[in-house]
């Protein structure tokens, strides 16, 4: 019986995690949500990295056979460590720049991310790859995070905190916009209504679930021929857990 692991520093992973079952839903989850410890943006590569390999060895003990590294802090901090200490596959959230500069109109990508991810080598090597062809510009998306904990996704104060870290990227020219944390899809909505019409968003979880089931196919894990179920756990409260996954 497959069980699939799923983490992220708090719920935004549920992004990922509806992704995974449009093209999985006959599986068992297991989702961990670390909210004691969230944010994991402004956390050091260290402790992001401890905190990791503590939730995967939850995950472990729930039966997990794969993990599913739902957070882009996480996945730029630790998903090497995991990869090299643990026998099981891991599939982590890639910077979504090459779909980005391959669609923009006008040669301009913004990209939307936690401090942790900006300042992460492996998003700096992507990012490089991509210099000479289109100008990135960059904006931390401060207080999303926080936003999407509370449920705070469409007041007029969430207005004002996307406002402020969207509308210079805006200002900047980019027509692609990369979404680089897994709880910003859940401000999407917003995004859009502030943002002009032409403007496109890359949620990059779509591809995510289409690699785990490369991943999972290639390392011979059968999927699951028990009833389909998910698991929500966390590390602090669990009420905007569940209130969010109810909407996914």
């Amino acid at each position: 019986m497959a069980v699939i692991g799923v983490f992220d520093s708090g719920s935004g992973g549920l992004s990922v995690l509806r992704e995974i079952r449009k093209i999985l839903p006959d599986e068992r989850f297991v989702y961990f949500s670390d909210n004691a410890y969230c944010p994991y943006g402004e956390k050091t590569a260290e402790f992001v990295t401890g905190r990791s390999k503590a939730v995967t060895d939850l995950l472990l003990s729930k039966g997990a056979s794969a993990v599913v590294v739902a957070c882009n802090t996480a996945t730029a901090a630790a998903i090497a460590t995991l990869r090299a200490d643990y026998g099981i596959p891991f599939v982590g959230m890639e910077p979504a720049v090459k779909p980005a500069a391959s669609g923009t109109r006008n040669g301009v990508v913004g990209v939307l991310a936690t401090a942790g991810t900006l300042k992460a080598t492996k998003y700096q090597n992507t990012k490089s790859q991509y210099a000479d062809a289109v100008r990135i510009v960059e904006r931390v998306g401060r207080g999303f995070v926080e936003l999407v904990e509370s449920l705070d996704l469409d007041s007029p104060h969430a207005e004002s905190v996307v406002r402020e870290s969207l509308e210079p990227l805006i200002d900047a020219g980019a027509d692609t916009i990369v979404l680089g944390c897994t709880h910003y899809p859940f401000l999407l909505p917003l995004m859009k209504r502030i943002a002009p019409a032409d403007v496109r968003f890359i949620d990059p979880a779509p591809a995510v679930a289409r690699r785990l089931v490369d991943v999972l196919q290639n390392a011979g894990i059968p999927l699951s021929d028990d009833a389909p179920c998910v698991e929500l756990l966390s590390s602090g409260p669990s009420d905007t857990l569940k209130k969010l996954y109810s909407i996914i």
